[in-house]
């Protein structure tokens, strides 16, 4: 027969402490359980022998203050599109004869938009509108008025003669 040991008494709060480890232990069991086991992340297949680096996580710009002291104007506005009208000879000829008016104006309009700013400053319609560059660089454009419109009475209300 074997000896029977003789184990040291426990004490009152010891069982208690295991109880709640067990619990938990338990609770954390129950919790994989149900989740399911983790899920091993697939590794990126690299088909290029350089690396470069992902740019997909830019955070939004907040800047601390404006870097700009001036609000950007628009671009091209009926003022800035004409500059002035031309009064040269062959100008005052185009106007007597073609029921044209010749005008310098931006570089960077283009025939709808002079036509557009023509009819809103001098309340007129244009049948249609030529424009050249000059070789010092300005643009002309030559604005043919419709039949209803009279060159010449536009000059003079506009003052070029």
């Amino acid at each position: 027969m074997a000896p029977v040991s003789k184990a040291a008494p426990a004490k009152k709060g010891v069982g208690v402490v295991k109880m709640k480890e067990e619990k938990k232990k338990a609770a954390k069991a129950k919790e994989m359980a149900t989740a399911g086991a983790p899920i091993k992340k697939k590794r990126k297949v690299y088909t290029s022998t350089k690396f470069t680096r992902p740019r997909n996580k830019r955070a939004p710009k907040d800047p601390q203050y404006v870097r700009r002291s001036v609000p950007k104007s628009r671009a091209l506005d009926r003022f800035k599109i004409m500059k002035y009208p031309l009064t040269t000879e062959s100008a005052m000829k185009k106007i007597e004869d073609n029921n044209t008016l010749v005008f310098i104006v931006d570089r960077r309009a283009n025939k709808r938009q002079i036509k557009a700013a023509v009819k809103e400053m001098y309340k007129i319609q244009a049948s249609k509108c030529n424009t050249l560059i000059r070789p010092d660089g300005l643009k002309k454009a030559f604005v043919k008025l419709s039949a209803d419109y009279d060159a010449l009475d536009v000059a003079n209300k506009i003052g070029i003669i």
